[in-house]
């Protein structure tokens, strides 16, 4: 039996590059950059790299089709997450627009604070409060009603600081790997702690994702015929929170296979990217890294929503890829 041959990093792209000239006759055509926002450099070729090795027939770490899988937390990861995250936005604002109806919201927090302007105190009761403000805007109505109101207003509504309707705040470089990866043989998945029928509406038309690949925090729903037409209602109890320890097993139950890559953000993405990258072979661990205040944000591990502090350090050990946004992204938003 021979013994195993060591490549250096020269030689296996060697061995990449021979392999595509066969596959592709010896021809060689000119590409344009599939992924044009990013700046040349270490995380894109590590990018690059990953996909070559997982995609080329004849190299060792060849991954058939059906088990490419990729899993995309949403939140700071493909559209932005500050000044709070954005499905939040929408609540308080379906908070105000609900008000009318419910006189006793004036003596009855966290709705008191909130119709008064303070969002900060409304908050203050942690997750339990922003529980029941989720669970009092998203519930007593229709799937269908509810999508509709989706609709309406991430049609509608802008961001605060940049005036710009909140399915604009998605980053270029991000929707530039998503389709990168499904050129690539990739299936795409939304994995995210947001409402997966927050999510639905929108995902499709903004990334190319469709409803039945986003994989999120759900509320129960019960089948019922109204008006001789069968409809979900939505009740006001928490069906799952597909969140920190919740995501690996959202994917194990709605995807059922382990993803070769992760891309998140935060320590709520911790767990999702050490289910797909501590699993042997060849695996892709990516977190994107807040550094640009000018042109989006700068926060890490001290801030309210996106907290990047455990996942931050498990990225050194285990070499999952950083991407820093004002170092590896030459443009972050396609308005700018």
């Amino acid at each position: 039996m021979r013994p195993p041959i060591a490549f250096s990093r020269l030689g296996y792209a060697y061995v990449l590059a021979s392999c595509v000239l066969l596959l592709t006759g010896g021809c060689a055509t000119v590409q344009t950059d599939p992924l044009s926002a990013w700046n040349d450099g270490k995380v894109k070729q590590e990018i690059v790299s990953f996909v070559a090795k997982v995609t080329t027939q004849c190299s060792p770490d060849y991954v058939p089709v059906p088990e490419r899988i990729a899993t995309f937390d949403n939140d700071g990861t493909l559209w932005a997450e500050q000044p709070m995250y954005f499905q939040l936005i929408f609540a308080l604002d379906r908070v105000k627009a609900l008000a009318p109806q419910h006189p006793e919201w004036k003596d009855k927090e966290p709705f008191a604070s909130l119709l008064k302007g303070d969002v900060k105190g409304a908050l203050a009761g942690g997750e339990k409060a922003i529980v029941e403000i989720l669970l009092t805007t998203h519930t007593g109505m229709t799937n269908a009603e509810f999508e509709a109101i989706v609709r309406e207003w991430v049609a509608t509504t802008k961001h605060p600081r940049f005036g710009e309707l909140y399915t604009s705040m998605v980053y270029q470089p991000m929707l530039e790997l998503v389709a990168y990866l499904r050129a690539n043989g990739f299936k795409t998945y939304i994995v995210s702690a947001g409402g997966i029928e927050f999510m639905r509406p929108w995902t499709e038309r903004i990334y190319g994702v469709p409803p039945e690949q986003v994989v999120g925090s759900s509320i129960k729903t019960r089948f019922e015929m109204r008006d001789g037409r069968p409809e979900l209602f939505r009740l006001p109890e928490i069906n799952f929170i597909d969140d920190k320890a919740g995501k690996p097993v959202g994917i194990n139950e709605f995807i059922g296979r382990r993803p070769i890559a992760a891309f998140g953000n935060s320590d709520g993405d911790l767990e999702m990217l050490q289910w797909t990258t501590m699993s042997g072979g060849v695996r892709l661990g990516l977190i994107v890294h807040h550094t640009d205040a000018e042109r989006e944000y700068a926060y890490d591990r001290n801030t309210e929503f996106g907290k990047l502090d455990q996942a931050l350090d498990a990225a050194a050990v285990n070499k999952w890829t950083v991407v820093s946004m004002k170092d590896d992204w030459k443009r972050i938003f396609a308005f700018q």
